[in-house]
């Protein structure tokens, strides 16, 4: 984890009010999910201003801090500087003051339940399509080993799932995690399920047990964890101390395991096929009105955060009528926000829209479309309503084409392969028309502002005189900053300007170091590219690393092994642990002597913590003077 998710971890906490203000916190992919005791006490606005912050959503009863793909280094952030605890965070939200209406706890439970599950079960879901193909394709057969192992680790997931589900379960309503396996494996324990499959007749003590198949099904499992988390307090609550670990697990197993078989399993199952029944009734009242509506309608669930009420009902079809009918039509609102960004993408002028667009595209393709959303679609609302229309013919011709889902997916291209069969053909045409059509209609109907669309990187030269430095202060003080958070870096030398991938050091020019760009100097002036802490002076002087105040770590490194030159021909100006301002003598060095010495004097700049930033823009210029613009981060 670096040093920036650590900062950003800092200022969320600071933001939602401090860690007493906290009642629980847990993250899905791409959000952090609190539980405040009091939100007035949260800094709502400031979160939003703050680099690494989206934006903010309170929805849910909850108060949801967008964050990106980086999410779960920030958690783990915020775990390290509280005291709050992973495995207990998502159990808290009972302990709120204001518990607010039944359906903000719904979609509370549903989501802290489920949250921690989608990447087990997103790419299960996706092998378990992948599989499915190979076998259509005639890759592989039925009666091979290949098939057998693939199989078997694409479905123990959903064969299993009352058993994940006891796990998050227990964390939900503060129970024994163990205890709540135990009750999850009598669920599924072959025996049962040979005498459920042979319709054997049982009993308990003489009352008649209905069983039912639990493999797969949600709602059984949740249901006795929660009873059990009553029953376990009941028994702790006079059994004396020297038992109460073996005889409370104990008890509890011998009342809620009977339980579940006798009541709760049967009602909880009935739950499951009401909810898969009445949804495939309204599918089957008009598959392309169903369509209309959820794919118009999706990302507006998305951004209030109340999608997840829909997870159970998914899972529910899936594991009573076999597929999903529901997952393929998401597919299409999901990619029609990544459509909608890719023709904003091919219209921006501005350069920073440009590039966010593009990458959001990215993220929104692979099923990510917070960053998009809030970013540019919603921030500009027409793209956005663009998108959901969208959204909603492409999911009206998926629903029209019958297009099911064999496993659960996230939905994104990814999950293509879980669509596999029934309407298959249907679904990728209805995904294809989603994302074109979005695009398109942005192409020719989004209006990028004028300011926006003028405002670009600060020219190398200007006619008033004005300072290297100040025309970059001046660059990125536009409107279009409002669009997205950046950093400029400026040029430390003077110099030509040539790609990364031209540097004759594969360490450098293939990207394993950072993002970066290439100065060849003119001069042996080496100042400093923008305000921050001097982290790293190597003893010979031929390589400086500095951590800038937003975050970005750079390594400036002179020449091409001049490592062996062992300081000669290098002057630092400073030692480790300064503060440098921009355009700050950071070192001199002899740039004829160390040409004479047989040695390339090409300078890389780099970004090497470039993963955590969206992109890393470079300067299209083709020289540079000290303070001219180089780089940017964007995040």
């Amino acid at each position: 984890m670096s040093a920036k998710d650590q900062e950003i971890a800092k200022k969320v906490i600071e933001g939602v009010g401090g860690e007493s203000n906290v009642s629980s916190v847990f993250h899905c992919a791409t959000r952090l999910r609190f539980k405040l005791k009091d939100t007035a006490k949260a800094d709502k606005e400031g979160l939003n201003n703050t680099p690494g912050v989206v934006t903010v959503v309170e929805s849910g009863g909850q108060f949801q801090v967008v964050i990106g793909n980086n999410v779960p280094e920030v958690f783990k952030g915020i775990m390290d500087q509280t005291s709050l605890k992973d495995a207990e965070s998502a159990d808290k939200a009972e302990e709120s003051g204001e518990k607010g209406s039944w359906l903000n706890r719904a979609v509370d439970m549903i989501s802290s339940i489920f949250s921690p599950l989608l990447g087990a079960l997103a790419g299960a879901g996706v092998l378990k399509g992948l599989v499915a193909l190979f076998l259509v394709m005639g890759w592989i057969s039925e009666d091979s080993g290949t098939y057998l192992i693939l199989n078997a680790a694409s479905d123990s997931v959903f064969t299993f799932l009352p058993i994940f589900l006891a796990i998050t379960s227990s964390r939900r309503f503060k129970t024994n995690m163990f205890v709540s396996v135990a009750i999850a494996g009598a669920l599924v324990y072959p025996a049962i399920a040979a005498a459920q499959s042979a319709g054997t007749a049982l009993n308990f003590f003489g009352i008649p047990i209905v069983l039912v198949t639990y493999t797969s099904t949600v709602i059984p499992v949740i249901l006795a964890v929660w009873v059990q988390s009553y029953v376990e307090k009941f028994f702790a609550s006079f059994v004396h101390q020297s038992v109460k670990n073996i005889l409370v697990p104990m008890l509890t197993l011998l009342v809620v395991v009977p339980l579940t078989f006798l009541a709760f399993g049967p009602v909880g199952n009935i739950i499951s096929e009401g909810l898969a029944s009445g949804y495939t009734w309204l599918y089957n009242l008009s598959p392309i009105v169903a369509g209309l509506i959820a794919g118009g309608f999706w990302q507006v669930f998305v951004i209030f955060g109340v999608h997840w009420g829909f997870v159970p009902i998914m899972l529910s079809n899936l594991g009573t009528i076999g597929y999903d009918t529901m997952l393929p039509m998401l597919a299409a609102p999901v990619l029609a926000q990544a459509g909608a960004l890719f023709g904003i993408f091919l219209k921006a002028k501005n350069r920073d829209l440009k590039a966010l667009s593009g990458s959001a595209t990215l993220a929104g393709i692979f099923g990510i479309t917070e960053p998009g959303i809030y970013g540019i679609t919603l921030k500009y609302k027409k793209p956005f309503i663009l998108a959901c229309i969208s959204g909603a013919v492409g999911a009206a011709i998926i629903g029209a084409g019958g297009g099911r889902a064999i496993s659960f997916a996230l939905p994104s291209v990814l999950a293509i392969p879980a669509y596999v069969g029934t309407g298959f053909a249907t679904t990728v045409i209805g995904i294809v028309v989603a994302f074109a059509l979005a695009a398109l209609l942005n192409l020719f109907l989004f209006k990028e502002p004028v300011a926006e669309a003028n405002a670009n990187h600060a020219p190398a030269k200007t006619s008033d005189g004005q300072p290297a430095a100040a025309r970059v202060e001046e660059a990125v003080t536009t409107p279009a900053e409002s669009l997205l958070k950046k950093e400029i870096i400026v040029s430390p030398l003077e110099g030509a300007i040539q790609a990364l991938d031209t540097l004759p050091d594969p360490a450098f020019s293939s990207g394993a170091m950072g993002q970066g760009i290439v100065v060849d100097p003119t001069s042996g002036h080496l100042t400093s590219p923008a305000a921050g802490t001097v982290t790293t002076v190597f003893p010979t002087g031929h390589a400086i690393g500095i951590t800038t105040d937003g975050g970005a770590q750079l390594l400036i490194h002179v020449g091409v092994n001049t490592v062996r030159l062992k300081g000669q021909f290098f002057d630092k100006k400073v030692k480790e642990g300064d503060r440098v301002e921009v355009g700050q003598l950071l070192l001199e060095f002899d740039l004829e002597q160390i040409k004479a010495a047989g040695y390339v004097t090409a300078t890389p700049v780099i970004v090497t913590n470039s993963a955590e930033y969206l992109d890393v823009l470079k300067s299209t210029e083709s020289a540079a003077k000290n303070g001219d613009y180089l780089l940017s981060t964007v995040v």
